[in-house]
């Protein structure tokens, strides 16, 4: 009778826990999906609104500046609070970012409301992908890594095509994506309010919002390579943000926001598809395949502007799209191996910090340069710092001593 009690009390557990892990997944998805949702429409800011390339730039670099200041002082909130109201708040700032850009006619505007979106962003980053991990299933031993570090990736993609089917087909190009996505974030804001909690309120919470930046001393030699996978793959990712919309109207000559949809969501996208090929290897063995994979991505990419060339462009951009998920997840592999769970919002953090530290720096420098240089030009820079990473990556990558792959849940 006591064997079946545990066995009953180990299912109710293990349906407990799926719950959550969809909960998170979808919430993730959602938050990132709102973040994907403004791209397409930034070549009608510009065009409708006079708004320029440096603003654009401005735009990413403020969003990314913002999601940077919630990772440093929100990163471990979670850890005290419980994952799912700090979740739920990363969500509701994300709603509140939405309804401010149902009206964008000025950049002051636009810079507010992504903004909001950044800190909902970073909020998110660190609480939902925890979260994640904490729920996850033992089986596939790769899930756990995939989902927090791709689910991002798969949302600013589903956000930037919807959007950008909506850009241009709907009644309403403006401000109807923003509605569907207010939805979903309040869909997800229920899913996560019925889902059971997986951390035990604990004090320190005020002292957990001084800045602090660390991971767990087993894996602090991981970092260096950690950087230089994650520094160029987000900086091209906000190279995608903020001039592949000039780039595909102006070298590639199209003005269809469904084609910007479809190419930002090629490079987000795709490294959906490259994170489970990852798991095939070690994670040094991944990093190093998916840094070379990268860098032939980007030369293709260079090529393909130079070129005016739209399907080179898309299939580089695949390429490209899918080696950084090898990369990324492989990063992420290694950093979560033997994690306990006071280990992993701190973790997390560190590695969005690296993240959107490569998303900001590159794009306020770019964003500068725009004035003087060429797209095409500045996107030899990024191509420069592949390189100079790539270079990196082969040299240093490292495994854990003993590394299975496997993410423990507790």
């Amino acid at each position: 009778m006591h064997d079946t009690a545990s066995v009953i009390d180990e299912a109710s557990r293990s349906s407990t826990l799926r719950l959550a892990f969809i909960s998170a997944v979808v919430s993730l998805l959602a938050a990132f999906a709102a973040v994907g949702s403004t791209i397409p429409l930034f070549n009608i800011y510009r065009a409708e609104d006079g708004f320029t390339n440096a603003d654009i730039s401005a735009t990413v670099a403020a969003y990314s500046a913002a999601t940077l200041a919630t990772l440093l002082v929100l990163g471990r909130l979670s850890n005290h609070l419980g994952r799912r109201p700090t979740s739920m708040a990363s969500l509701g700032l994300l709603l509140f970012g939405c309804l401010l850009l149902l009206n964008v006619h000025e950049i002051d505007i636009l810079i507010t409301g992504r903004l909001l979106m950044g800190l909902g962003a970073g909020l998110a980053s660190s609480s939902l992908t925890s979260y994640i991990v904490d729920t996850a299933p033992s089986r596939p031993a790769w899930l756990a890594s995939v989902a927090s570090s791709q689910t991002i990736m798969l949302g600013l993609a589903i956000g930037a095509i919807v959007s950008g089917a909506l850009v241009q087909f709907s009644p309403w190009p403006r401000g109807l994506i923003y509605l569907v996505v207010i939805g979903l974030l309040l869909l997800s804001v229920v899913l996560i309010a019925i889902s059971p909690e997986t951390v035990t309120r604990t004090p320190g919470a005020w002292r957990s919002l001084r800045p602090s930046v660390r991971v767990p001393v087993r894996v602090r030699y991981l970092l260096p390579v950690t950087a230089a996978v994650l520094l160029p793959t987000w900086a091209v990712g906000a190279f995608y943000q903020a001039f592949v919309p000039a780039l595909v109207e102006n070298q590639l000559h199209t003005a269809s926001s469904l084609v910007l949809g479809l190419v930002f969501a090629a490079y987000m996208g795709s490294s959906v598809l490259g994170a489970p090929l990852g798991s095939r290897f070690t994670p040094a063995a991944a990093q190093r395949f998916g840094v070379v994979a990268f860098l032939a991505g980007m030369t293709g990419i260079i090529t393909a502007i130079a070129t005016g060339t739209l399907v080179l462009f898309i299939v580089a951009t695949i390429v490209a799209g899918a080696a950084q998920g090898i990369a990324i997840s492989a990063v992420t592999r290694g950093l979560l191996n033997g994690s306990t769970l006071v280990d992993r919002a701190p973790t997390f953090s560190v590695i969005y910090l690296i993240s959107y530290s490569g998303a900001t720096i590159p794009a306020l420098i770019a964003g500068q340069l725009s004035n003087t240089f060429s797209l095409p030009q500045i996107a030899v820079g990024y191509g420069a710092l592949s390189l100079v990473a790539t270079a990196y990556t082969v040299v240093g990558a490292r495994n854990q001593p003993g590394h299975h792959g496997q993410l423990p849940r507790r």
